[in-house]
């Protein structure tokens, strides 16, 4: 569940409301080659060693463009496209709640702000932008996980006696959580949308990384204490992009 590297914006934005997406591009430091994984949502990511020239990448995705509209029409036959509408309510399954969005339009408005009312959420302004309602959700996501996440990670440190120094909530697109040498752990905003046990165990494992800084044999015995059942949930985290909603346009 490490984290990536810092992305290179090379390629246009791929979370437009309604359109295809486009490319992601992700510099690791395990990386020897450049490589290209295509997600069932249409989804490209571009993976490249460090130091790698922006005009190399944008060479490498031309020579492959066939293989990445192959490799996407094959994913929509099994997941064929969702068309794109804003939500009128939003299960959080992390939580075990679901909330209502309602949408107030605002005269001369420029911008989206949300507010949140018993079990609603409330976005009010230039609504008619899809965009900006996106991010006003997501702003909103954002401050749902760390008030509900922080105190369900502090519980879990205390029980394994694993400590961490930060918690930071994050929308990554390439992994679920991760940890840093100094202590910060990050959790992806989209756990609110997985089982709560999904939840629990991406806790488990990240906090798991303060003694071990891999995946070694001592990593998961250590993770086993906490979790004996952590095969299966792995498997399971690996194919969850399908529970977070395509509105949100990460996956």
């Amino acid at each position: 569940m490490r984290g990536a590297a810092p992305q290179l914006s090379l390629f246009p934005e791929h979370d437009e409301p309604g359109s295809e997406p486009g490319f992601d591009v992700r510099v690791s430091a395990r990386a020897r080659r450049l490589s290209i994984k295509v997600y069932p949502r249409g989804r490209v990511e571009v993976v490249v060693p460090r130091r790698t020239k922006p005009q190399e990448v944008e060479s490498f995705v031309k020579e492959n463009s066939e293989w990445i509209r192959r490799a996407r029409q094959s994913f929509a036959l099994k997941h064929p496209p969702e068309p794109f509408a804003l939500p009128e309510s939003i299960e959080l399954r992390g939580l075990g709640r679901a909330v209502s969005v309602r949408y107030e339009p605002r005269n001369g408005a420029k911008s989206v702000r949300f507010r949140s009312v018993g079990g609603q959420v409330i976005l009010a302004g230039q609504i008619r932008n899809e965009k900006l309602c996106v991010n006003a959700l997501r702003r909103w996501l954002g401050s749902v996980a760390r008030k509900e996440l922080e105190p369900m990670l502090q519980a879990l440190s205390e029980l394994t006696r694993m400590p961490f120094k930060k918690l930071q909530i994050r929308a990554q697109r390439t992994c679920w959580g991760s940890r840093s040498g100094k202590g910060t752990i990050s959790l992806n905003l989209c756990l609110l949308f997985l089982e709560p046990q999904l939840l629990r165990y991406l806790m488990v494992h990240e906090l798991c990384h303060g003694r071990h800084m891999n995946h070694s044999k001592s990593f998961w015995r250590l993770v086993a204490k906490f979790e004996p059942n952590y095969k299966k949930l792995d498997r399971e985290l690996t194919e969850c992009w399908n529970r977070v909603p395509g509105w949100l346009g990460i996956y």
